[in-house]
């Protein structure tokens, strides 16, 4: 982690498009790791990846389809 890019509060949640109270409250809730560098919180690199990874919705399977019954019938 010594390589790591260290992003602060303000840096993140406009790099993902949030407030930066969503980002202060995954910190509190433990699901965003961070320091507490004394001027702030900072977040790694590393942390933010494996907080998305979490995060992130499965694929869709090939075999996933709509069903026939799904949408109107002529």
């Amino acid at each position: 982690m010594p390589h790591d890019r260290y992003q602060t509060v303000q840096e993140l949640a406009e790099r993902l498009e949030v407030a930066e109270a969503t980002v202060r409250q995954w910190i509190r809730s433990g699901e965003l790791r961070a320091i507490d560098i004394g001027k702030g919180w900072r977040i790694a690199d590393t942390d933010l990846e494996r907080f998305l990874k979490i995060h992130e919705t499965a694929p869709r399977k090939q075999d996933d389809t709509i069903p026939n019954d799904a949408g109107p019938r002529s």
